[in-house]
């Protein structure tokens, strides 16, 4: 579906919601709980059941809400509210100012994704007006950019209350095409300890940086190897496993063989990876340099730790959440996103799942990032099909 063919106009109320949820900050540095707690009272106004779970510093809340409480099954609407920082980057509007432009809505999070929540939000009267036979669900998560950890308490809370959904629809700006697969994103931290000396004494020390270099160059060697050799993934702007180093850090003065260093590095996984075995056979490589490292000192060497890990997604042309919102736009395309998502985690949990939400990802994240309100208008027509009892 072609954003010329999208529906021009996207109602007052969904339009306002979007703005609302855009105008509170909420990086996943901050605390998201303002935006959840404006969501909170507005449900509990419709008498919507709630569970909020929290981080474990109570800073951060998911939002779990029902909507036809005792129904069976239901689907899931789902999206995450925390959004990435905009410092250093050179932005023309006001990040948190929601305006409105030339057919679009510019601010943090428009696109990412917080004009889907409030699209959501905004029918959510409609969908108990509706007397639908199944429930609706909104799955609102923290810290979704940064590993998403929210969601991992929102859906073992789910669980644990007994509540068995059977589709679940990501929001994540997709073009309002249901895409049925993303890449997973994996990080780590490794931390090098070496053992200083002045320069001029090098057979003393071991240089952390070195070392660090040595287990880098081997990670470009095994970013090539899946570039040639694969699995590939037919459909994926990068059709193969990638990996990454995105950040490195070490040494104090030019005359001082370093004794730390760390960098991070990602491998993102085309569905079918194993990425555990990628991992160890970095983890190999580094207990492969720690021999002449700690025959030197034998507090040297390599440690690990984990950043994130989010999960690949995949899913059949017809499972039943793709079928479900292919019926509910009229389509029958389908798309795949190189980004991840929540969708692995919902669909690890055994709900068929989906991505699809209105906007593109080439806009988040940037300045100046945007949603166009024909995106929304689109989006507002599957909620609206959502709540049709004809569905």
């Amino acid at each position: 579906m072609s954003e010329t063919l999208l529906p021009a106009a996207v109602s007052d109320a969904s339009l306002q919601w979007a703005q609302r949820l855009v105008r509170i900050s909420s990086i996943s540095e901050q605390s998201n709980r303002p935006l959840i707690e404006t969501i909170a009272d507005h449900l509990r106004t419709l008498g919507v059941p709630l569970r909020l779970t929290h981080d474990e510093a109570g800073a951060k809340a998911n939002l779990f809400a029902t909507l036809g409480a005792g129904k069976p099954g239901g689907v899931i609407l789902s999206g995450h509210t925390d959004t990435v920082p905009w410092t250093g980057q050179a932005w023309t509007v006001d990040p948190l100012g929601a305006e409105l432009r030339e057919g679009r809505l510019y601010g943090r999070g428009s696109a990412d994704m917080k004009a889907f929540i409030g699209l959501c939000v905004a029918h959510a009267q409609a969908f108990l007006e509706a007397d639908l036979p199944f429930a609706v669900h909104f799955a609102f998560s923290y810290d979704e950019e940064v590993g998403g950890f929210g969601a991992r308490h929102l859906i073992a809370d789910l669980k644990e209350a007994g509540l068995s959904p059977t589709h679940c629809i990501v929001g994540e700006p997709t073009g309002m095409v249901p895409a049925l697969a993303h890449k997973g994103v994996h990080r780590w931290c490794c931390r090098v300890k070496g053992h200083a000396a002045h320069s001029s004494q090098t057979p003393k020390a071991v240089n952390a940086i070195e070392n660090a270099a040595r287990l880098v160059a081997h990670l470009a060697d095994m970013a090539e190897g899946l570039r040639r050799d694969g699995p590939f993934r037919e459909g994926f702007e990068a059709p193969f496993t990638t990996a990454a180093v995105g950040v490195i850090e070490g040494g104090i003065a030019d005359n001082v063989i370093p004794e730390d260093c760390r960098f991070h590095y990602e491998f993102r996984d085309v569905p079918g990876a194993d990425v555990a075995a990628l991992q160890a056979a970095v983890v190999a490589k580094a207990r492969a340099l720690e021999p002449p490292m700690q025959a030197v000192d034998p507090a040297t060497g390599f440690r690990f730790e984990t950043l994130c890990s989010m999960p690949s997604f995949s899913a059949e042309p017809g499972d039943p959440a793709v079928a479900l919102v292919q019926r509910l736009l009229a389509t029958t395309q389908t798309t795949l996103v190189g980004f991840g998502t929540e969708a692995g985690l919902f669909q690890r949990a055994g709900i068929p799942t989906v991505v699809c939400g209105p906007g593109f990802i080439d806009q988040a994240h940037q300045a100046d990032e945007y949603v166009s309100l024909s995106q929304l208008a689109a989006c507002e027509a599957m909620l609206r099909a959502l709540a049709a009892p004809t569905r």
